[in-house]
């Protein structure tokens, strides 16, 4: 059994000590240790191996022991709880990239790092560190919204069933089994749920843009999710999920998904993310970037590239 450690990413300026706690609380149920990468958002130290002034290095020496001692305070719980492997500052720029070198240097069983909202001027631009991690993270990637989990977990897996949005069925059985591992080590219950598009919500968008046509649009939207319906309780019923936790929503993925999280009481969403690269990464995106902002759960990321075969990389 593999015993690599859980990499933390911890930001200064995105409530570190509750990222902490939640990689201490998953450090407990994987039983492994912590690598906590310290990274200071707003500025940094400048790098050594420069031709700067005596005094440009001083000030480099005092900012980088200052975030060193940041970094060790946000550190000592893990420490005495035993579960520490090591603790770092991160001094590389653009923050991402160093997160990235890290991780493909540790090669870590999970990422951990805590998240927030991000404007809508840091989504149009693709350089926040999140979105960064989404797209070129080979790891699962654990990101913590700062809310309590319940005593008895709720965790929800986002599948699609139809493979409407390019995810092979691989991606959807590997999410529902980090779901129920994660259940399973947390005591907690598994909500199985699925998204769809109505055609008549589809032919009221399309209609504006061509000359309406005639179509049996009722009996195809009963077919749609018909079809829908019997792909997800097929998956249900291959992971032995009772059909009392079984949802299927009509609706985009973005606007649904968050309304179940807090209408049920979830704590995890579990979901897919796909390897896109080129023009079609950036046109497509992903539902998993859609949705991240509107969530208030904390959302576990799984990769469809085989890097961990679950969550933890336990099996």
């Amino acid at each position: 059994m593999s015993k690599k450690n859980i990499l933390v990413i911890v930001e200064s300026d995105c409530k570190p000590e509750q990222t902490i706690d939640r990689a201490l609380y998953i450090a407990g149920l994987l039983e492994r240790k912590l690598d906590i990468l310290f990274c200071e958002t707003s500025y940094s130290a400048l790098p050594g191996g420069i031709a700067v002034s005596s005094e440009a290095e001083t000030i480099r020496q005092h900012i980088l022991e200052w975030q060193e001692n940041i970094a060790e305070e946000l550190a000592e719980p893990v420490r005495n709880a035993g579960k520490l492997a090591s603790v770092e500052v991160l001094l590389d720029r653009p923050i991402a990239d160093g997160i990235l070198a890290k991780a493909l240097d540790t090669e870590p069983c999970l990422v951990v790092k805590g998240t927030q909202f991000h404007s809508s001027a840091e989504r149009s631009i693709l350089v926040d560190t999140d979105w960064q991690l989404l797209r070129k993270c080979p790891y699962q990637l654990w990101l913590v919204k700062h809310h309590e989990f319940h005593d008895e977990p709720r965790i929800a897996a986002a599948v699609d069933p139809t493979h409407a949005h390019d995810k092979p069925a691989a991606l959807d059985q590997i999410i529902v089994e980090a779901a129920q591992m994660v259940a399973k080590l947390v005591g907690g219950e598994v909500e199985l749920i699925h998204t769809y598009m109505r055609l008549s919500a589809v032919s009221k968008a399309a209609t504006k843009a061509m000359r309406p046509i005639k179509l049996p649009i009722d009996e195809i939207d009963q077919r749609i999710k018909t079809e829908h319906r019997e792909a997800l309780d097929r998956l249900a019923a291959g992971n032995g999920i009772d059909s009392d936790h079984v949802h299927q929503l009509p609706g985009r993925t973005h606007d649904i998904l968050p309304s179940f999280v807090r209408a049920n009481g979830i704590d995890l969403v579990v979901m897919g993310a796909l390897a896109r690269w080129g023009i079609k990464r950036m046109i497509i995106g992903s539902t998993a970037e859609r949705v991240l902002d509107h969530l208030p759960c904390d959302v576990l990321i799984v990769r469809d590239n085989g890097t961990c075969d679950e969550i933890g990389g336990i099996g």
